[in-house]
């Protein structure tokens, strides 16, 4: 029933149904229920226009489209958590496929076997990169990966504090208090140099490289929550681990990140893929679903889902999370990147991401008004402190056709946080450069 009385023809409830719902609540009718709406805004009417064909529609749209400044038309150097890769055509080609694009829930094993062995090599991969022991077919993005690892932190220790460095994304970081709120969970954010914790910390949660793209020393870390009885976590860039020692080389208990940059576009945030992997002795307190590898009763091989721990699966209150799907189309493209590219290639475009972004930071730093934010190392990224606020540059930049980085000025005064990958020519980058100088010799 909406505002004006009418009922929906997909509604069940007969009108005795409603009748004992709205004495329930005690209202006499379902229009009371919307009084604190102004009248003209109840339901106003839709200026909407006249009916288009498919081809003056598609016209309009590709209209509205082209006002948009988009990477590729324009070079850019956004980062912050989604970052633009060159994505090999067998990845589309493959994930497109009829039978992938199309198939959804795996519950049915003996007709889903191609599901799951896609979930399962994406396990694989993904225990591979990060050298842990197991890990599951996929959450939904990486922050509610760090959300729900908060939370399985919590049930492994029975401790109620939740320690966070402030140097990890804040956009993770209300995604974080969204999901310790209800279970009451405590938040203690602490800086980067923290060389103790409190013994009732359920865990200690880093990002490896930080938001601001610089590195950490995880063993440092790892220790120090371990001594502490915490788990660590760690919130890392799939990227670098091609480049990098991995977090399982530090004893790290949960590791979770981002598929995003493994072969799916940035696509104005969404729909991504969330890792999460962790220490076998774990992983009944793992959330989302788990598939694995056994044999028939003919001994031939197939794949199951062995784990299933949510709400819609087991009781509620043995449940570990509610996450109602992997993304499995999402996780399917990151997996099929991962295998075109292989452990060469993965190798080839980290370590161009991390030479692009130190030849742009040693030609920026030589720029009057401009400076480094910090000597330490960093991968991909870097925090550049500007000479007046970055959305002025940036509305500057983009008469450059160059879209800027990430305004952190509430984190570094008036800083900017540039991030380069291999898509990023040298032309480019010297082009921003030349655009940032003579920004800067205007101010």
């Amino acid at each position: 029933m909406d505002n004006r009385g009418f009922i929906s023809p997909y509604t069940p409830n007969t009108d005795a149904d409603r009748r004992r719902m709205l004495d329930a609540i005690g209202v006499d009718s379902a229009s009371e229920l919307f009084t604190d709406i102004p009248a003209d805004l109840l339901d106003p009417k839709l200026d909407i226009p006249s009916p288009l064909s498919e081809l003056e529609l598609r016209r309009v749209i590709e209209g509205m489209a082209r006002s948009n400044a988009i990477p590729g038309d324009y070079a850019c150097f956004l980062g912050g958590g989604s970052y633009r890769h060159h994505i090999p055509a067998v990845v589309r080609q493959i994930a497109s496929r009829s039978e992938f694009m199309t198939a959804y829930t795996p519950y049915q094993p003996e007709v889903s076997q191609g599901t799951l062995q896609a979930h399962y090599e994406f396990q694989t991969l993904v225990c591979q990169l990060t050298g842990m022991e197991i890990s599951n077919s996929g959450m939904y993005d990486g922050a509610t990966s760090m959300a729900e690892a908060a939370l399985m932190a919590a049930r492994v220790t029975g401790k109620q504090r939740v320690v966070v460095l402030e140097s990890v994304s804040p956009y993770y970081l209300e995604v974080l208090k969204t999901f310790c709120d209800a279970p009451g969970l405590e938040i203690e954010t602490v800086p980067d140099g923290v060389s103790e914790m409190a013994k009732d910390s359920a865990c200690l949660i880093v990002q490896q490289p930080n938001f601001f793209g610089r590195i950490i020393d995880l063993k440092k870390l790892s220790d120090l929550a371990h001594s502490a009885g915490a788990l660590l976590v760690v919130a890392c860039d799939l990227m670098s681990l091609a480049m990098f020692k991995c977090p399982g080389d530090y004893d790290s208990d949960i590791v979770v990140a981002e598929g995003q940059p493994m072969g799916v576009a940035p696509t104005f945030g969404g729909p991504y893929v969330g890792i999460f992997a962790c220490k076998q002795k774990y992983s009944r307190q793992m959330p989302g679903r788990i598939v694995g590898r056994t044999v028939d009763s003919d001994g031939r091989e197939g794949f199951v889902l062995t784990l299933q721990t949510r709400e819609q699966h087991i009781r509620r209150e043995r449940a570990t999370s509610n996450i109602c799907t992997s993304v499995g189309l999402i996780a399917l493209i990151t997996t099929v990147y991962m295998a075109s590219l292989g452990k060469r290639g993965l190798q080839h475009v980290a370590e161009s991401c991390y030479h692009k972004a130190h030849y742009a930071a040693s030609m920026v730093a030589d720029i009057p008004g401009y400076f480094l934010e910090t000597d330490a190392p960093f991968f991909r990224e870097f925090v550049l402190e500007c000479p007046m606020p970055p959305k002025a540059i940036n509305e500057k930049l983009l008469q450059y056709r160059i879209i800027g980085g990430l305004d952190v000025s509430e984190h570094v005064s008036n800083g900017m946080l540039f991030c380069f990958t291999e898509v990023n020519s040298k032309e480019e980058i010297d082009l921003l450069v030349s655009a940032l100088a003579e920004i800067g010799g205007a101010a």
